[in-house]
């Protein structure tokens, strides 16, 4: 580990980036150039204390799951990503080098940087970055106050199909009469992600996993119904402002493996006055599910 150069990535990294860049408000005047400390820890999760150090060239050596999280916050591109792995001693996943599916050895993922810096512009609507086979991989305040903060919870409970398949209390975000349309869709698309990418072992994991535990996930698969997730509509049923219908507008990434999904309502609707509520509700955590 180089402490002294990844010191002074670390430093570079922050001071290139404003808080707009990263969706914070810009606050008092700033005497520096850049992010705070404290706002890259609070973006990474981590205390303002270990960040500190690490800039200080003081630190211990960070984890895997700690770089990855560091990438994030600071906007790093993949290149920029294999780089602070390498200072801190790691050795970056094959798959960052390739361009394929952006996960490491721990799981842990790479948003697409382009992806992220639309997600930190969309202040006044609900839009979370996923992969293709379902991993929820960034969210913004909005999306965590309709759907549920997924990253409270344990990474495995971050993927939107297993919640779907295997937690009863996942499904109560939506209609009744909609729970068996969206678990059909959740299926037809995980079957096309599959088949377009059979050698990653995640989607292939994830059916096995759904097929074992899921007699309802296991009668749609054998189904063999095959449906890409494009631009829909879709109903939630919120616990605290009602029911709501959103057009979810996905973006793909030029890799078309992680989405930008982004839910707004129609102006003039019952929609569009609860979304506008749901702001003002803000971040309670107020719904279990974590899925869209």
């Amino acid at each position: 580990m180089d402490r002294t150069e990844l010191a002074d990535f670390l430093r570079r990294s922050r001071a290139r980036l404003s808080p707009a860049d990263v969706g914070l408000t810009g606050g008092a005047r700033r005497r520096t150039p850049g992010l705070r400390r404290e706002e890259v820890a609070q973006l990474a999760g981590m205390s303002a204390d270990y960040y500190a150090r690490l800039e200080q060239a003081r630190g211990p050596r960070p984890s895997r799951q700690m770089l990855a999280a560091l990438a994030r916050a600071l906007r790093l591109t993949e290149d920029e990503r294999d780089h602070l792995f390498h200072l801190a001693g790691e050795e970056p996943s094959p798959a960052h080098r390739r361009g394929d599916p952006a996960y490491d050895r721990e799981g842990a993922a790479h948003v697409r940087p382009a992806l992220l810096l639309i997600l930190d512009r969309l202040h006044d609507t609900p839009a979370q970055v996923m992969s293709d086979f379902g991993d929820v991989l960034a969210q913004n305040a909005l999306a965590a106050a309709l759907v549920g903060d997924v990253f409270s919870g344990p990474p495995g409970q971050r993927n939107i199909v297993r919640r779907m398949f295997t937690d009863p209390a996942a499904r109560e975000l939506f209609p009744a009469e909609d729970r068996d349309g969206l678990a059909r869709g959740q299926v037809a698309n995980l079957r096309a992600v599959l088949a377009a990418r059979p050698d990653d072992p995640r989607p292939a994991a994830l059916v096995a996993e759904l097929r074992a535990s899921s007699a309802e996930f296991a009668r749609l698969w054998e189904a063999h119904e095959v449906a890409v997730r494009r631009s829909s509509s879709k109903r939630f049923q919120h616990p605290v402002v009602g029911l709501l219908e959103l057009d979810c507008e996905v973006l793909l990434s030029t890799e078309h493996d992680q989405r930008l999904i982004v839910y707004s309502a129609r102006p003039g609707t019952d929609s569009y006055e609860r979304l506008r509520l749901l702001r003002v509700v803000g971040l309670q955590d107020l719904t279990p599910s974590g899925l869209g």
